[in-house]
């Protein structure tokens, strides 16, 4: 079960998942009545924090808190391949995914929108790369004893492919020749934001900022006025420094990094994040990415599509497409940054 508290946000600074440090800075109220009032708890394995613009009402307050967990537990009994009995976990079970599987539509649309960005990666997000980040001990199984052999990866990586993947719309079925092991933890997190954000929408919260797990989106201003404040953390592996803060009143953003997640083994480091085209964790020097996007599912696989790809090929695809996006590159005399010309404009000077 998820935990759940919610209290006055004067200045709020949140920790978070994998790069991305957020600052909430709610400032004075423009109407004396209303604050911003944090609702926080436990999903997926890591934290939420979400900032709502309201009046003090403590039955509201306690029916959006309820609402914001029942939400939350719903995705995960849906996309966590870490809960055995799980959606997901049903179908990656199945032996034969030859006939037509209907999906829920939750399920069913995540799926589908990982195929698109697939495509536009051009596999560098790849959903079915589930049995290598088990192989690699990155999943619910246990680590390695030793490093994957190259013949044991190839063998692996034969199965897998989103190209195999076919979708029914009309019935929210999906099916594959190849059975595939779908893992879902790098646009699960977001589209989690979305829902909470469509939530709040439905209750008629006009003003909110939704953070888990690092993956944030935005909607209004806070009471003095002002968009909401996020900074985005350097990629160190101790302590926290803020690099860049940008400013969001209506978008979402997620961010990928290789510093937080990672074994070392005979010396050698591996990152969480797999290539799918060798199976093996990345090594460039692209420290961390961040995306912004009107929603969160989308910036947050493409943060990951692009910490794959490394600098160069995603800033040259993040250009062309407009894609605001904001690079942090390991150099030869520190971090250097970079960012597409769709990000200038969020970044606070």
């Amino acid at each position: 079960m998820t935990s759940r508290m919610f209290r006055p946000a004067r200045v709020a600074v949140v920790s978070v998942f994998m790069a991305l440090a957020l600052a909430t800075l709610a400032g004075c109220s423009f109407q004396e009545e209303e604050k911003v009032w944090e609702i926080s708890g436990g999903i997926f394995g890591t934290t939420y924090h979400i900032n709502v613009v309201l009046p003090e009402d403590e039955q509201r307050l306690q029916t959006l808190a309820k609402g914001i967990e029942s939400t939350l537990d719903q995705v995960d009994n849906a996309m966590s391949t870490w809960k055995p009995d799980s959606e997901l976990s049903q179908l990656n079970s199945l032996r034969d995914q030859s006939e037509w599987i209907e999906l829920s539509p939750a399920l069913f649309e995540v799926i589908r929108r990982s195929v698109e960005i697939a495509e536009l990666t051009g596999g560098a997000f790849d959903v079915t790369i589930g049995p290598v980040v088990n192989l690699w001990g990155f999943g619910p199984k246990a680590r390695p004893e030793q490093i994957p052999s190259d013949d044991e990866l190839n063998t692996v990586l034969d199965g897998t492919g989103w190209e195999h993947l076919e979708f029914d719309e009309l019935a929210s079925a999906i099916r594959s020749e190849k059975p595939q092991y779908i893992d879902l933890s790098g646009i699960a997190k977001g589209y989690g934001v979305d829902a909470v954000a469509r939530y709040l929408d439905s209750e008629s919260v006009g003003a909110y900022l939704v953070e888990v797990g690092g993956e944030v989106r935005t909607n209004g201003r806070k009471p003095d006025g002002t968009a909401w404040r996020l900074a985005i953390e350097q990629p160190i592996e101790q302590g926290r420094e803020v690099n860049s803060v940008v400013a969001l009143d209506a978008q979402a953003m997620a961010t990928s990094g290789d510093y937080r997640n990672y074994y070392e083994s005979n010396g050698q480091r591996y990152s969480h994040t797999i290539d799918p085209e060798t199976g093996k964790p990345i090594g460039h020097r692209l420290a961390s990415v961040t995306v912004i996007a009107d929603d969160c599912m989308t910036a947050d696989a493409l943060a990951t599509g692009f910490n794959v790809m490394g600098f160069d090929k995603a800033m040259g695809l993040a250009t062309r497409e407009n894609i605001p996006a904001f690079f942090i590159v390991r150099g030869d005399n520190g971090f250097e940054t970079h960012q597409t010309p769709a990000f200038s404009s969020y970044l606070v000077q």
